[in-house]
């Protein structure tokens, strides 16, 4: 089965993760620090604090956005159920707003139609890659109070107005998942420009302890002393995992080049095909495909889907509705909230990307898609 996205491992990245094992700190150790500035290149500058999965980050973003019960987060339901999740489980209420029918982002216009007092955090999808309109949807966050995050698990590296994702919003959270441009087998991070919330998010994800005896509220009681002050988990991203990021983040170009080169194969390849409608790019967006998200039209997805599996080539959906889960239909959500969100969904189809992707693969699922078409 030829698979929608796959990692790329590369000899450096084995001796990256070898030197570590081979080494005094399998984690809390040097690698993390180097980890996370690393990742602040491609950021432009906004510091970084790794955590143990994209879902992990999404967790710490909103509590480093001091997310309460009551509170309200609007977010895209076309997203991996992990967005609005995490935020329930702080005890908000999330509100989905739809998506623009071109790119499957946020819409700004959705979003204002829904601000209000209780809008806490207003989180953008960087659909497939493709970064959302983040300066309108900043507007209308500041409108209402609310900090702006943006989930970037599909997008890292990419630019918006010249503007590298990681600077766009208030708090911004990556994904290294393997089919992710870049991968530490699991792992995420969140960029947050503020201090006061990436000293947050840094404590959050460390069981919330404070260890420095200027924040203490008894700090002499010995050298071993530390408190918490709020509840916080265990997200660190151990060392190991932090030396096969640096390794990537170091191939990191070369994979958005490759990614690219195949987007636009696909686009030549397939714009004559019947029946098919290929994904959109802003003028003013730089991209980092994460995925190739066709729409296969006149009620055709389930037969396509089920046919290309059938001949060997791993094609995906992506998402379903976050709503549609029946853990948000058992809280009262129900269908019909976001039209274009499901209409997309009904339609969507992704196609293999990854970096190590042949011409002569890409070729065959293009062949293959084109003949059931036909």
């Amino acid at each position: 089965m030829l698979p929608y996205g796959r990692q790329s491992i590369a000899e450096c990245d084995v001796e990256a993760v070898t030197r570590v094992l081979r080494g005094d700190w399998l984690t809390t150790g040097p690698a993390v620090g180097a980890f996370e500035a690393e990742l602040t290149r491609w950021t432009g500058g906004v510091p970084c604090v790794s955590v143990t999965s994209g879902t992990a980050a999404l967790h710490v973003a909103y509590a480093a956005a001091e997310v309460r019960a009551g509170d309200e987060v609007i977010t895209s339901p076309l997203t991996f159920v992990a967005t609005a999740a995490t935020a329930a489980l702080l005890g908000a209420r999330v509100v989905f707003a739809d998506v623009q029918p071109d790119t499957g982002n946020l819409d700004p216009d959705a979003v204002a139609a829904m601000a209000g007092r209780r809008t806490r955090v207003v989180t953008a999808v960087d659909y497939a890659g493709h970064p959302a309109d983040y300066d309108e949807l900043r507007a209308v966050a500041e409108r209402a109070g609310a900090t702006l995050v943006g989930d970037a698990a599909h997008s890292i590296g990419a630019a918006y107005k010249d503007r590298p994702v990681g600077s766009l919003a208030d708090l911004t959270t990556f994904s290294f998942f393997p089919t992710k441009t870049v991968t530490t087998a699991e792992g995420g991070a969140v960029a947050a420009a503020d201090p006061e919330r990436h000293a947050r998010a840094a404590r959050f994800r460390n069981h919330g302890l404070v260890r420095d005896p200027a924040e203490q509220r008894e700090p002499d009681v010995g050298g071993w002393h530390q408190e918490v002050h709020e509840f916080g988990l265990n997200y660190r991203l151990p060392d190991v995992l932090c030396a096969l990021g640096i390794s990537q983040l170091r191939r990191l170009a070369g994979f958005r080049e490759r990614r690219r080169e195949l987007v636009s194969r696909y686009n030549l390849l397939l714009r004559d095909v019947p029946g098919l409608m290929l994904p959109e790019q802003r003028t003013y967006v730089s991209p980092s495909w994460h995925l190739y998200p066709v729409r296969v039209r006149d009620g055709r997805r389930r037969e396509v889907y089920d046919r290309m599996r059938a001949a060997g080539i791993g094609v995906q959906v992506n998402y379903v509705p976050a709503y549609w889960h029946p853990v948000f239909a058992d809280l009262g959500y129900r269908r019909g909230l976001c039209p274009r969100a499901e209409a997309y969904y009904a339609e969507e189809l992704s196609l293999p990307l990854f970096p190590d992707l042949t011409d002569a693969q890409q070729d065959r699922v293009v062949e293959t898609l084109a003949g059931i078409l036909a």
